[in-house]
């Protein structure tokens, strides 16, 4: 993990022994590394994103799924601003862990891409343009990026409509 992802979620393990009331070098008895802890978290990240976005999609089916998905990938960003950022970098091609976990939610956005008539690279490239969508406005809203008296419910919303029209406009 990177240092880039540790200053994304501030941990250090000092503020963690300080927050549990125990001494750094007593938290080597359950982690090795700042690397370990951040690794861990990404995985835990990784886990919880995808089962958000599975019981969001539960029982639905193309656009609904997909915006029902996109709520939920946006809800988590939100509830949980420290480990959100562990869970956007790619995993490295040697961490099983989170290579599988990443390719369990990439199965679960193909599956549902899929009813957009989209396959194969053509699907690759939609979801990373939704990663993107949704990555941006979550990135700017967390930073306060949105000031205007704006709903910022309703943006969302019409950006993750404008581009599922687009999807199904090319399915």
């Amino acid at each position: 993990m990177s240092n880039a992802a540790g200053a994304a979620n501030g941990v250090t393990l000092t503020a963690l022994a300080a927050a549990l009331d125990i001494r750094v070098p007593s938290l080597y008895n359950h982690i090795e590394s700042l690397e370990d802890l951040q690794h861990a978290l990404a995985v835990y990240g990784a886990q919880q994103l995808s089962s958000r976005l599975r019981a969001a999609a539960a029982g639905k089916v193309g656009r609904a799924a997909l915006l029902a998905m996109a709520q939920a990938y946006r809800r988590f960003a939100q509830e949980q601003p420290g480990v959100y950022p562990l869970t956007i970098r790619a995993p490295e091609p040697d961490d099983e862990v989170l290579t599988t976990l990443a390719q369990e939610l990439l199965q679960m956005l193909l599956l549902v891409l899929a009813s957009f008539g989209l396959q194969g690279e053509a699907a690759l490239h939609a979801v990373r343009g939704l990663r993107s969508l949704l990555h941006g406005f979550v990135a700017l809203e967390a930073a306060e990026g949105f000031k205007m008296p704006l709903d910022q419910d309703e943006s969302f919303d019409r950006a993750v409509n404008t581009y599922l029209d687009g999807l199904a406009g090319n399915g």
